[in-house]
């Protein structure tokens, strides 16, 4: 029996706001970076990314049981378990006197809020299938990106407010209000019919399904190096606004106008992909951007931008760098999943953890070689852009 359907307005609002758990959790902090860096690893002002990371690393490990858990037990009590591990990560990151005990919070948080990020996705794909999903996708998306736009001022307003430490509180109150909007209102999408038995033998099985699919195989690692330049720019743009340009203090407006205008790419998505397809949608903002990114490099290395040009075509440029997530990630999402919708929740797990753990390994030397400048950020989005080009050209068509 198909489960029961709320309006698709009230849908999507709530699957965005599960999704915005993630994106808070993020940009929230982005603010908070300085202060953290000062107080926590003054001598290694870079070790203060490792809170946006290893946050990304514990989403990415949470991301492998998630799945399984939501197909064994039913969508509903691991979101709400992932919610309240998040909360508990949430008070010991706050509470946190050492970097290392701050870090530990932050992973503990990740690990909950994979719940949320991961099980919407098969909570998706059990009401909706291909173009239909990709809409969804998309327009989940665009208010993902647009709701985090206010995420670093709320962040700064807490931090002047409270101190750093204050918008771990609002962490948790974001958590109570997205989940119970979801335990009250979305009923149970996998009935106990469809549930998957928790054991090694299925779990395997359904893993090397996902492995065995080309398509599923390929749109993950696209996906992979797409989320590895979201990274690359999340975890050096607050530096590079203060430290290059001299704009620490403005960092949160300059942060939300990126993200309101990039939101709108999501929209964009969701408006052309039934009448140009998931696939060429995908290769044209793949190639669109390696020019742009190839652009950025070579004249970030060969100082051929005039002084009033550098910081211009850094905003646009990093408004580029968002707006492609909400081009190609909701599409690439829609390819792996449709010929894996009878072990959505297992799918979603292992497509998860490949693509945000890896993306956060492949980030995290870039984001250490920050010496100051861009540079090394643009040469690192260059490669992972065309990286996943070179991947989506030999994408098997079906």
């Amino acid at each position: 029996m198909t489960p029961r359907r709320l309006s698709r307005t009230e849908f999507i609002a709530m699957m965005a706001l599960l999704y915005a758990t993630v994106a808070f959790s993020i940009d929230a902090m982005l603010p908070a970076l300085p202060e953290i860096g000062a107080e926590l690893t003054p001598d290694k002002l870079n070790q203060a990314q490792f809170v946006v990371t290893l946050f990304v690393a514990g989403m990415g490990t949470g991301t492998l049981l998630a799945g399984p858990l939501s197909d064994a037990l039913g969508r509903k009590p691991v979101i709400l378990g992932g919610a309240a591990l998040y909360m508990v990560g949430a008070f010991l990151a706050g509470t946190g006197e050492t970097l290392e005990a701050m870090l530990l919070g932050r992973f503990v948080q990740g690990l909950g809020a994979a719940g949320p990020r991961v099980v919407a996705l098969a909570v998706v794909r059990d009401l909706y299938s291909g173009r239909d999903m990709a809409r969804i996708v998309s327009f989940v998306m665009m208010i993902f990106t647009l709701l985090p736009a206010l995420a670093p001022t709320v962040g700064a307003g807490l931090i002047a407010l409270f101190g750093w430490r204050g918008i771990f509180g609002a962490f948790v109150v974001f958590a109570l209000i997205s989940v119970s909007w979801y335990a009250i209102r979305q009923p149970e999408t996998l009935p106990p019919a469809r549930r998957r038995q928790l054991a090694t033998g299925p779990l395997m099985e359904a893993a090397r399904e996902v492995f065995a699919d080309p398509v599923a195989r390929t749109a993950t690692l696209v996906q992979t190096l797409i989320f590895s330049v979201l990274f690359m720019v999340l975890t050096s743009t607050q530096q590079i606004f203060d430290q290059y340009f001299g704009r620490g203090d403005t960092f949160h407006w300059w942060f939300g106008l990126i993200a309101v205008i990039s939101g709108s790419a999501s929209f964009l998505n969701a408006m052309l992909v039934g009448r140009m397809g998931m696939r060429f949608l995908i290769r044209t903002t793949l190639i669109v951007q390696l020019c742009l990114s190839a652009l950025m490099a070579v004249t970030l290395w060969a100082g051929l931008w005039p002084a009033w040009a550098e910081f211009p075509a850094y905003v646009i440029w990093s408004i580029t760098i968002f707006g492609m997530l909400g081009l190609t990630i909701g599409n690439l999402n829609a390819l792996a999943m449709e010929p894996l919708g009878h072990i959505a929740g297992m799918a979603a797990s292992i497509i998860g953890a490949l693509a945000t753990v890896m993306s956060a390994v492949l980030a995290m030397p870039v984001g250490q070689l920050f010496d100051g400048t861009p540079r090394p950020l643009a040469t690192g989005a260059l490669l992972a852009v065309a990286g996943a080009l070179i991947l989506m050209r030999r994408l098997p068509d079906r």
